[in-house]
């Protein structure tokens, strides 16, 4: 792996374990074996630039996941419920969701600048998408679909959170003992 893909890696768990600004550009240099010149050798506007870098990978790895599920199955209410499955999975794995969530690295969303707002955005929207289109093909009118896409968006999240902060699975199997009555209403 090349160093600019190191640092952006290792960045992105420490961003996710601690958020952003409990993490010094001290804790990433250690972690990453690195020089403070190397890292701005790839990140020249420092960690700022080094977060959108992390947020544009996750983006990536996020969305290129769910996209693979929900192309697995027939319905929206399926490929979800198959996605929140693999999410409880993962924390029984793992003890942590934290590479399905970046809410945990942004959580000073108010404080922090455009650019991290608008990369935080649009890894939001791209799963909103995802779902949207899902929902559209099950035969949902498209701006019904937008907000019912929002809605599962928003508790999905909200289910990682809490079983982070829990230390348990049970929101997350709340969200999916509820998905299929909400989907069921539209």
């Amino acid at each position: 792996m090349d160093t600019k893909s190191v640092i952006i890696n290792t960045a992105t768990t420490l961003f996710q374990q601690k958020g952003y600004k409990s993490v010094g550009l001290n804790e990433i240099l250690k972690a990453c074996k690195i020089t403070k010149g190397a890292l701005y050798h790839h990140f020249p506007n420092g960690k700022e630039e080094l977060l959108i870098a992390c947020l544009r990978s996750m983006n990536e790895a996020i969305t290129d996941d769910m996209e693979a599920i929900f192309s697995q199955y027939s319905t929206t209410l399926e490929a979800t419920l198959a996605l929140i499955e693999e999410l409880i999975a993962r924390f029984d794995r793992e003890g942590t969701i934290t590479g399905y969530t970046f809410t945990s690295i942004v959580r000073e969303m108010e404080s922090l600048s455009e650019p991290v707002r608008n990369a935080s955005n649009l890894l939001y929207s791209q799963i909103i998408r995802i779902c949207s289109d899902k929902l559209v093909a099950d035969g949902m009118k498209e701006e019904h679909a937008y907000s019912t896409a929002l809605m599962m968006t928003a508790s999905i999240e909200g289910g990682i959170l809490l079983c982070l902060a829990k230390k348990d699975t049970i929101p997350l199997q709340t969200v999916m003992q509820f998905l299929p009555n909400i989907l069921h209403e539209n």
